[in-house]
C-alpha cells in the first residue's frame, strides 16, 4: 500500500481514537448538552470521511476492505454540507455502532502494512 494511503488510514485511526477519548464515559444526554463535545466529535468525523475518501481515490480496492466505506464518506459529506439537518442522536448512534468496526478495520490494515 502506498505511503500516502497509509497516512490517510493513520489519520482515520487517530480520529477514531480521539472520538473514543472524547466520548468515553459519556451518554447521549452528555452529548446533547455539551456543544463542545458534539463539535469535537463532528470535526473528527469530517477528518475520517475526507481521509477515507482520499485514500480510496488512491487505492480503489480499499473500499472493499473497509465495511460501509461509502456510507462513512457520505456521512462526512452530510455533516459538512447539510449541517443544519444533522441529528445528534444519529451522530451518537454512529459513534457507538460504526466507529468500533471502522477502528478495527483500519488498525488491521495498518498492522498488515507495518514494515
Amino acid at each position: 500500500m502506498q505511503n500516502k494511503v497509509l497516512k490517510y488510514l493513520f489519520d482515520v485511526k487517530n480520529s477514531c481514537e480521539l472520538i473514543r477519548e472524547f466520548t468515553e464515559g459519556k451518554s447521549l444526554d452528555d452529548y446533547l448538552n455539551n456543544r463542545m463535545l458534539s463539535s469535537a466529535v463532528e470535526r473528527q468525523f469530517l477528518i475520517i470521511g475526507e481521509a477515507l475518501n482520499q485514500a480510496i481515490k488512491l487505492d480503489s480496492q480499499l473500499a472493499n476492505k473497509i465495511n460501509e466505506s461509502r456510507k462513512i464518506v457520505d456521512f462526512r459529506n452530510f455533516i459538512s454540507h447539510e449541517y443544519s439537518a444533522v441529528s445528534d442522536e444519529f451522530v451518537w448512534g454512529f459513534v457507538n455502532s460504526k466507529l468500533p468496526i471502522l477502528y478495527q478495520e483500519v488498525t488491521s490494515l495498518l498492522e498488515e502494512n507495518d514494515p
